[in-house]
């Protein structure tokens, strides 16, 4: 995923993969935490189940710390963020996923944003040693 291809679509248990791979969890951990069995998540996760009940989309989504519209990705409302370009520089540097590039970009501090590579490190770095997972 790359800032540029936001609107790239994914497989629903691709979303969930990746979101758990960013979470550093195991399949097994995230399995428990959901209420669903681990051979159940793998075939979610591998496309064998491509559309799981929303019960079980709110459950991972819940553990995971997303939406269920993040895990189907759709859009609740339009994205009319400006990204500015350091940020989408950085962004792609580090992998970031969407919703970290969408948080950051809304951060505004009187008025202004971060305008290097290296200011928009430093804030990301701030926020993830304050935000414990």
């Amino acid at each position: 995923m790359n800032v540029e291809g936001r609107c790239t679509q994914m497989a629903v248990g691709d979303r969930i993969r990746l979101r758990r791979e960013e979470k550093s969890m195991t399949a097994a951990d995230l399995a428990r935490m959901a209420g669903v069995t681990k051979g159940y998540l793998s075939q979610i996760e591998t496309g064998q189940v491509p559309k799981p009940s929303g019960e079980v989309l709110y459950n991972l989504a819940t553990v995971l710390g997303t939406t269920v519209a993040d895990l189907l990705e759709k859009e609740i409302m339009p994205n009319t963020l400006n990204i500015p370009d350091a940020l989408k520089t950085f962004a792609e540097q580090e992998h970031l996923p969407n919703s970290d590039i969408d948080m950051l970009a809304m951060i505004k501090f009187r008025g202004r944003q971060p305008e290097t590579v290296d200011d928009w490190r430093f804030l990301y770095e701030s926020i993830k040693r304050t935000i414990a997972d």
